[in-house]
């Protein structure tokens, strides 16, 4: 029995064969295996994503997050001496300003500059932070959005070591609001026409818009969960999104969160609207564990998530925690793709 107050991170640890990490995106997107999940019994069933309208009710609604992941990691050198330097552009602090990873970080001191793509795009270090990380000044003609989409590489996940031949396979087909530093999983299943098939069957699909951070991936290193500080993320409800959520509920409808970024996005807002939804913009720092009482889902497709991750905690909460542990456990018997590329869960 789950200890509710004194959960420990080795509560949500379990065994996964490295041969089970998918490495590559399956073609097409939505031939991914599902494993469905029933939240009150417990109960599995083996599917394909391309069957989900199967599990989908006429006035559901899909909640999807349309954030874009920026190609984010550059490679370029040092402009006095040529030698080899990485950035990872992480959070925007005014137009050309950025927070960044760099290594090797000794050589990036303040007034350092650097040069990528061949010169397309130059940076100066203008700050050096207390973790570690860099603040750097860059410099291009144009967008340097529009430069790092020509020079810049997706900051693929640290368990993903083979290469991506397509950069679109790491975004979702409806991805628009440009702002991510990985992408948001679950969504990566949909193929446009799947969507278009959920519609013309009466199911909504309404977009929010969260950015997610690299602090996705950082692990849990306290061992009582509560210890844990969650990173913040920046999220947008917008009005029509609102409006069509409240018509689902209304009329008796469920919602259901394409990913735990979207859950983050609605559970956030009904969090802090008494659990109305309302049109929103803001941040997150959102922690959801077991134990967490839930506003606005009833239903999560998400991926399957790192043993002690804060993600696996979320969909404990969710979904229960025995029958999570229990469907992880026939996901790795059954030999399901695990983690960013890899198969589904679908919690009703």
């Amino acid at each position: 029995m789950l200890d509710l107050t004194n959960l420990k991170k080795s509560d949500f640890n379990y065994y996964l064969p490295e041969e089970l990490i998918a490495q590559t995106p399956i073609e097409p997107r939505n031939a991914s295996r599902m494993l469905v999940l029933s939240r009150q019994t417990g109960q599995i069933t083996h599917d394909h994503f391309y069957n989900l309208c199967n599990y989908l009710k006429k006035g559901d609604t899909l909640v999807i997050n349309d954030s874009r992941v920026l190609p984010a990691r550059i490679y370029g050198e040092k402009a006095d001496n040529g030698s080899f330097i990485e950035f990872l552009l992480l959070e925007q602090r005014e137009n050309m300003v950025w927070e960044i990873l760099c290594r090797p970080g000794k050589k990036a001191k303040i007034g350092t500059k650097f040069v990528f793509g061949s010169g397309k795009l130059e940076a100066e270090i203008i700050d050096v932070l207390e973790d570690g990380n860099r603040v750097a000044r860059f410099s291009c003609d144009g967008s340097i959005y529009t430069v790092l989409d020509e020079i810049g590489q997706m900051p693929l996940p640290p368990y993903i070591t083979e290469k991506l031949e397509n950069k679109e396979r790491y975004q979702t087909v409806y991805s628009n609001e440009i702002g991510s530093a990985a992408a948001p999983t679950a969504g990566l299943h949909f193929t446009t026409e799947q969507l278009e098939d959920l519609k013309s069957r009466g199911i909504n699909v309404a977009k929010v818009t969260l950015h997610v951070g690299l602090g996705t991936f950082r692990p849990v290193k306290e061992d009582k969960v509560l210890d844990h500080k969650m990173h913040t993320e920046h999220y947008v409800l917008p009005a029509e999104t609102a409006q069509v959520i409240n018509q689902t509920k209304a009329s008796g409808g469920r919602i259901i969160a394409v990913g735990t970024t979207s859950c983050r996005t609605l559970e956030s807002v009904a969090s802090r609207n008494d659990g109305k939804i309302v049109p929103s913009e803001g941040d997150t720092d959102i922690f959801i564990y077991p134990g967490y009482e839930f506003k606005a889902l009833d239903g999560l497709i998400t991926n399957f998530h790192l043993p002690e991750s804060t993600l696996i905690m979320l969909v404990s909460a969710f979904a229960g925690y025995e029958n999570t542990m229990n469907a992880y456990k026939t996901a790795v018997d059954e030999r399901y793709r695990f983690f960013s590329f890899g198969d589904c869960c679908l919690i009703l």
